[in-house]
Order: structure tokens, then C-alpha cells, then sequence
């Protein structure tokens, strides 16, 4: 294990262990840990892909209930985390499930939309994991996911102030050490959510370092932007952004 490697294990650890510990109330009648129930994959990815310093640092969210909550994976479409990203691992079940939105790990019926898009993308263009990972790296902001009480997603955005500023110090804290930790040149926010999460932590950042913080257009096809040529869109965006050649 190296020290990056490490570093980041002990990071997310930190991230599993103080999220778990926040209460929240409302209209949030569950919340899923990933980190904690799906630990064994997310550890996998890590150890797979999370080694070296990365050129670009991708940030999304949170957890899609059919994507990260099902395999522990940032965007983690099954198909894509188990047979392009070859993760492995027991996925376990959270301490209170949701009846409209199960965990069924490896064997999820479903396709989580936006990661079959960001991963086929990332296929298609770098062919292997392994290339992809050379230079870039996705982390979710948040690790948590949020249900109403009728099983409707919440994003963290849409928590009351009380709720939201414990978690937003958290994972502000968990954020900068990521980028501590892999020197990313550029922090590209899969949506503008993200790239607002970059841009806050790095201003109490490394005063002498100026990071290139931009966004791309974001998969979820509650986005109508996202559902009209997303990758090719994408692709522009990161040609113009010097990010890609």
C-alpha cells in the first residue's frame, strides 16, 4: 500500500465514521450510508484506482439511488462498476431500508442512467479503466443518500440549513483532503452543484496554488440538456477547458 493509497483510505474512513453520526429530520424519513453498508467495494475502488497523484479531480454529488447506493461506486452503474471497473466485494444492507428503494448490490434490476453515461464515456474514449485512471479520478461530495417519506430522492442541497451546514463542514473537510492528497490540476464539477463545492474549499486553500475549477453539463436525464448528445457535449466542454485534446 502506498502512501496516497493510504492517505485516502484513512480519509474516507474519517468521512464514513462522521457522517453516520449526523441526524437529520423533516422530510427525510431515510438515509443511506454507502461508505458504511457497501464498504467493501468502495475500499475496492479505492485500492484499484485511488494510488497515485491524478491530473483531474471529477466531483459529483451524491449517491443516485440506483448507482452509488447499489455498489458503493461514485456514479456506480452495476454493469460498469462490476465488469469495466472490475470492483468486487459484499454489499450489505442499511441499518433501515426504504420499501421503494431496496438494496440489491450486485444484483440491482436497474441501470443508474447517469453513470452508464459518465462511465461509457470514459469507456469509449480511454478503452480501459486503467488508462482512464492514470490522470483522473471521481469522488462523490457527499456520501449520503436522502429519501422522503415516499421514497423520492433529496439532494443535500434541499436540507434545511440546520441539517445541511453540519454535513456541508464534513464533507468540506473530507474535499480539501482529497485534493491535498492527489494535486489535481483541474477540479471539474459534474454539474454546477459540484464545481460551487470546489470553488468554496479551495478558497481556504493553498494560497500559492491556483487550481482550474470548471463544470461539465450533468448525466441525470432530469437534466433536458443532458439527454440530447450528452457525451459528445461533454467531450466539447472538456476540449475547451484545456482539458482534454
Amino acid at each position: 500500500m502506498n502512501k496516497i493509497e493510504k492517505q485516502l483510505l484513512e480519509a474516507t474512513a474519517i468521512l464514513a465514521k462522521e457522517t453516520d453520526k449526523l441526524k437529520f429530520g423533516g422530510k427525510v424519513h431515510h438515509v443511506y450510508n454507502p461508505l458504511i453498508y457497501a464498504n467493501e467495494t468502495h475500499l475496492d475502488y479505492i485500492k484499484k484506482y485511488g494510488t497515485g497523484k491524478k491530473k483531474v479531480l471529477f466531483l459529483g454529488m451524491n449517491p443516485g439511488p440506483w448507482g452509488m447506493a447499489q455498489t458503493g461506486i461514485p456514479f456506480g452503474e452495476i454493469t460498469y462498476s462490476r465488469d469495466w471497473l472490475k470492483i468486487d466485494g459484499k454489499i450489505f444492507q442499511p441499518i433501515s431500508s426504504h420499501p421503494k428503494r431496496p438494496i440489491h448490490g450486485w444484483d440491482c434490476p436497474r441501470s443508474e442512467v447517469s453513470g452508464r453515461r459518465l462511465w461509457g464515456l470514459m469507456e469509449e474514449r480511454y478503452k480501459t479503466a486503467a488508462a482512464f485512471f492514470q490522470n483522473h479520478y471521481i469522488e462523490n461530495y457527499c456520501p449520503l443518500v436522502f429519501m422522503e417519506e415516499g421514497g423520492k430522492n433529496l439532494t443535500p442541497d434541499k436540507l434545511p440549513a440546520t441539517e445541511r451546514n453540519p454535513l456541508t463542514e464534513i464533507c468540506d473537510t473530507h474535499l480539501k483532503k482529497v485534493i491535498e492528497i492527489m494535486e489535481p490540476e483541474f477540479l471539474v464539477g459534474v454539474g454546477k452543484y459540484a464545481e460551487k463545492n470546489f470553488i468554496r474549499v479551495t478558497e481556504t486553500m493553498n494560497i500559492g496554488k491556483k487550481y482550474k475549477i470548471s463544470a461539465i453539463l450533468h448525466p441525470s436525464p432530469a437534466n433536458p440538456h443532458a439527454n440530447r448528445g450528452w457525451a459528445e457535449a461533454v467531450t466539447k466542454q472538456l476540449i475547451e477547458q484545456g482539458i482534454w485534446s
